[in-house]
């Protein structure tokens, strides 16, 4: 229930060597078996709050009334067979929402797992589990399990060959992890050393101190400024000397928006 979000992985492959516990290939049906158990999950969770919220909240206790109020309109959609997602809940009270850790309130991703032929452009069911992720207000990405697991076997000069012979660009992981970044409304911004490269993760919209502030709390505290050279004149002029060389490190301070690939270096006091 800690998670940021949940990812739905269906079957969508023919194989009569893998069994199916239903004895049938439906992805549909699958998702709503899923979803359902976790709507029971959410169901048990929230009907054992019901009590000690509201003998506390007739102490007067308007913390506990908020949660309760929270707890019967997840209830109420729940109990109608649908997913607290849909519930309205406004800009005040989504704090409060997240802290019930309803699994079905979460951000959801839809992962159709196909084929080997399929894995590049989908199939017929890829695209129904598509049409699911689009009424539900949500992103789907095709990836084949048995391709990822034999590129995890190989070393990086065989991995781009592999990818070739199947006439794919890139892993279908990286497609997912795309797709969950742009869910959870994260990016990534590097730092590079002489002993390493470094990626770090922010939010979408952090400044240059909180940026920094990823990295440890004393760099936000103390920041300066931020020399900063964007990823695609990183990588066009060679590096730093290079993109500094041609007038691409620039220096930014306090109200600067960190763009994604962002390479940075930070200036603090101690």
């Amino acid at each position: 229930r800690d998670c940021d979000a949940v990812a739905f992985v269906a079957r969508c492959f023919v194989n009569d060597d893998i069994t199916h516990v239903e004895g049938r290939i439906d992805p549909l049906a699958d998702l709503e078996i899923i979803e359902t158990e976790l709507m029971l999950a959410d169901l048990e969770s929230l009907e054992k709050r019901v009590n000690n919220l509201d003998k506390r909240a007739k102490t007067g206790d308007k913390e506990s009334a908020n949660t309760l109020r929270l707890v019967k309109l997840a209830l109420e959609e729940l109990n109608a067979g649908r997913p607290a997602r849909v519930a309205k809940i406004s800009e005040d009270d989504e704090k409060a929402w997240r802290m019930l850790q309803l699994l079905t309130a979460k951000p959801t991703l839809y992962v159709c797992n196909v084929d080997e032929g399929a894995a590049g452009t989908g199939n017929e069911m890829s695209a129904a589990v598509a049409e699911r992720a689009k009424r539900d207000d949500a992103e789907s990405v095709v990836i084949s399990a048995q391709i990822e697991s034999e590129i995890a076997m190989l070393d990086a000069a065989e991995r781009a060959e592999f990818l070739e012979t199947l006439g794919l660009e890139e892993p279908g992981l990286n497609r997912m992890i795309r797709e969950a970044f742009k869910l959870l409304g994260l990016q990534s911004y590097f730092t590079c050393g002489p002993k390493e490269t470094r990626a770090w993760t922010i939010p979408v919209g952090a400044t240059a101190p909180q940026a920094a502030g990823v990295i440890h709390t004393d760099f936000e505290k103390g920041f300066i400024r931020a020399e900063t050279i964007a990823y695609e004149d990183y990588v066009k002029f060679g590096g730093e000397s290079g993109a500094r060389d041609a007038g691409k490190l620039r220096q930014e301070g306090k109200e600067y928006v960190v763009q994604d690939g962002d390479v940075m270096n930070f200036r603090f006091n101690v």
